[in-house]
């Protein structure tokens, strides 16, 4: 039986792939099928033999807890064993390596520095899997140590012979031919040497401030300079203006690239002429990013939050890369430089900024490297005719992204834009990416009189400046914007357009699982569903004057929102089961999500799964459920798909006794989106769309190809034990929609 833990994966011949339909059974699969063996109860015998249930307070075992940092280290080991695969198709290998780098940088970036901060506040608090702050710091060290480790192995030892043996070569400076080095030479003094500065460090010139993860060299020079000083130590620091790979002409050696690092490395002798080099180290600091706004204190948050822009390149720093040949007393000098200790320290036997090797993907035009393309399909209904209201008030329209286009929704707003019935567009906005047509069709309508509202959230990580420019360009246009309530992000997908007809107005909605963000509509799968239902157009209403206005919390029809009634019917609807479990009847919970963290929700699933519940939950990222605990968890499953296009959706589903209940959702059972953030879970009652997202689910549980289940250890596993799977979710779900593309990769 071959090992099949996620370090020492195998990686073996190419697994085959799924047909273009859906699992035969799908169609025929219940929420709750009948199974070969029943779920396990988790009652215990005692003395006399007779059952007894176990006592809740064990579920509060820090034991049935996984960290939360350390789930994600896993996680990104999953994204990193991408980068193995021989089933994926080169050049988006090195998109997973370099997607692997940036969720680390991240990840030291808001996590590890938010427990150095609790750290240096003296805070002494643990979470459910019972870590102290400096406890999980150390453990977060020993792992990230062996993650970056195996990135830079996958890259030297994997990547770079393979990307050799298709023409593709990046070149070391003893590689070069005489032709390459004077090319190399002059592009130096051409494009590098005029935007660079070197900085001799001196009592009159300090130590530079270091802008957050960039490149940067610390110089070891000799000599006298002509004011004879002789510093020993400079540093120079390449602007992001600069590309970090270089390609060198055709005529040179066809696709040979040259990392910036090393072409800098080589000619940084020019900066310090008369001097000696006696050595060249890149080095890069990952600093604090995470922005800090008190909010109850400030009167214009926009500003605020622009404030907080300015000093996020230049955090605290937390982590500090360098080369992996860079002596002990220049480590020793930048680590005192920044504040941080030898535990913070990570040697790298490669260039430093090593998530910019994604941008060879762009430089390579080489089809057979790349994903096959493909064409979203769309759905029947929308191809028959332009107008999309009359289509909605037939019935509702469920998308599946990127399976099925994100056009569709474009178009819902670019019409209510321009329809003269329509009255006013209310929309949530996180994030949109530059040039989104959805807001042209805003400013559109604004300028054409409507009422538009918009709720920006101004706190979308990363994403806030291209949210304040937003919000600037929609104002300006004459559009209502706010950035919601105070204290709580804005995270529910919700449009909602009003338009005047014959038997009076009538609300269209749209309501997703994902961004109103067409780019990312092709990476990510997302649910969006577009409706005319009279009780869920009602509920968006209450939600937005709740947003804009002051009222209290506003009885719901059919939405489920967070932070009032998400949590609680959640926990509801988890006891059902139970009850229906405990009296015989249909009872299963599948939910397909990006984290479980919520300690709450995963003692009730806990105690679910004791009284003969199975929960199938299918959680990308972090997971801190502990599955297959005897007596606590054996009906209990965690599987993690990896694969071409980040999942992203959020599903519940609830067998309820044989009325079943499905509702797709913005929300991850974390405590943030749980308690913090304004979301919203909407339910899918027709029962055609039901069926449908009932057959995804099954797809998903099927996957043996790019699915990962997670052991009571912590361990992810290849499902299927890492022989070559029969079943691939998405492509399945690509096939569907896509006969070309079916044809290439079946």
């Amino acid at each position: 039986m071959p090992d099949t833990r996620i370090r020492r994966l195998p990686l073996k011949g190419p697994a085959a792939r799924a047909g273009t339909r859906r699992a035969e059974t799908a169609a025929e699969t219940p929420l709750a099928p009948e199974l070969d063996e029943a779920p396990r109860s988790s009652a215990c015998h005692d003395a006399a033999g007779t059952l007894a249930p176990m006592d809740d307070v064990e579920l509060h075992s820090p034991q049935l807890f996984i960290n939360r940092e350390l789930s994600f280290l896993e996680f990104n080991q999953r994204v990193l064993e991408q980068a193995k695969d021989k089933r994926i198709p080169l050049l988006e290998r090195v998109k997973f390596l370099g997607i692997s780098c940036s969720n680390l940088d991240e990840f030291f970036e808001i996590r590890v520095a938010g427990l150095k901060e609790l750290l240096e506040a003296g805070a002494v608090q643990v979470g459910p899997d019972g870590l102290s702050v400096s406890e999980q710091l150390k453990a977060i060290r020993a792992r990230a140590v062996r993650l970056v480790d195996e990135q830079y192995q996958v890259l030297n030892e994997v990547l770079m012979p393979e990307l050799a043996r298709q023409g593709i070569v990046f070149l070391s400076s003893e590689t070069w031919t005489d032709v390459q080095a004077e090319w190399l030479s002059n592009y130096f003094e051409r494009e590098v040497e005029p935007v660079l500065s070197p900085l001799a460090l001196d009592p009159a010139r300090p130590f530079p401030k270091v802008l957050n993860k960039s490149l940067n060299f610390a110089i070891v020079v000799e000599g006298e300079d002509g004011f004879g000083r002789n510093s020993g130590l400079a540093v120079v620091q390449a602007p992001r203006s600069l590309p970090r790979l270089v390609r060198l002409p055709d005529e040179l050696g066809g696709r040979h690239f040259v990392f910036l690092g090393t072409i800098v490395e080589a000619y940084v002798s020019k900066l310090f002429a008369g001097m000696r080099i006696r050595g060249c180290y890149q080095f890069r600091v990952t600093r604090n990013s995470d922005l800090f706004v008190e909010q109850e204190e400030v009167d214009d948050l926009l500003r605020a939050v622009e404030g907080e822009l300015a000093s996020r390149r230049y955090g605290d720093a937390v982590r500090l890369e360098t080369a992996h040949d860079c002596p002990a007393e220049i480590l020793n000098y930048l680590l005192g430089q920044f504040g941080l200790g030898a535990e913070d320290l990570y040697k790298v036997d490669g260039p430093v900024n090593l998530n910019r090797l994604m941008e060879i993907y762009d430089l390579v035009d080489r089809a057979e490297l790349k994903y096959t393309p493909f064409t979203p399909g769309i759905p029947e209904r929308l191809r028959s005719g332009t107008d999309l209201f009359a289509t909605l008030r037939a019935g509702d329209v469920l998308l599946h992204h990127p399976f099925q286009g994100f056009a569709p929704v474009t178009d819902f707003i670019k019409q209510a834009a321009s329809d003269p019935q329509v009255l006013a567009i209310k929309q949530t906005l996180y994030r949109t990416g530059h040039d989104s047509a959805i807001v042209d069709a805003l400013v559109e309508a604004a300028q054409a009189g409507k009422d538009v509202t918009v709720i920006i959230e101004l706190r979308a990580r990363f994403d806030e400046e291209a949210n304040i420019e937003l919000a600037t360009r929609l104002q300006e246009a004459g559009a209502h914007v706010m950035y919601g309530v105070v204290g709580y992000k804005t995270h529910a997908k919700l449009v909602m357009v009003v338009r005047r007809e014959e038997q009076g107005m009538r609300r269209y909605c749209h309501l997703g699982t994902g961004n109103y963000h067409a780019k990312t509509a092709r990476l990510y799968t997302d649910y969006g569903l577009l409706t005319v239902e009279e009780s869920i157009g009602e509920d968006i209403h209450e939600i937005f004057l709740q947003l804009t206005g002051l009222t209290r919390v506003p009885q719901l029809r059919k939405l489920l929102q967070s932070p009032f009634s998400l949590h609680q019917a959640l926990a509801e609807k988890i006891e059902r089961e139970i009850e229906h479990a405990r009296a015989g009847r249909p009872a299963r919970i599948v939910a397909k999500l990006n984290a479980l963290t919520e300690p709450t929700l995963i003692r009730a699933l806990y105690r679910a799964s004791r009284a003969g519940v199975r929960v199938e939950l299918i959680v990308r990222g972090v997971c801190c459920l502990r599955p297959g605990v005897a007596g606590v968890s054996e009906n209990i499953t965690v599987r993690s798909i990896v694969g071409r296009f980040l999942e992203h959706s959020r599903v519940y589903g609830f067998e309820n006794g044989g009325k079943r209940e499905i509702y797709c959702a913005s929300a991850d059972w974390m405590d943030r989106n749980l308690y913090r953030r304004i979301e919203v879970a909407y339910p899918v009652e027709n029962a055609e769309l039901q069926r449908r997202v009932i057959d995804d689910l099954a797809l998903y549980l099927a996957d043996d190809t790019q699915a990962w289940t997670l052991e009571p250890s912590g361990e992810y596993v290849r499902a299927g034990g890492g022989r070559p799977g029969t079943v691939s979710a998405q492509t399945a779900l690509l096939g569907l929609y896509d006969e070309r593309l079916a044809l290439t990769e079946s």
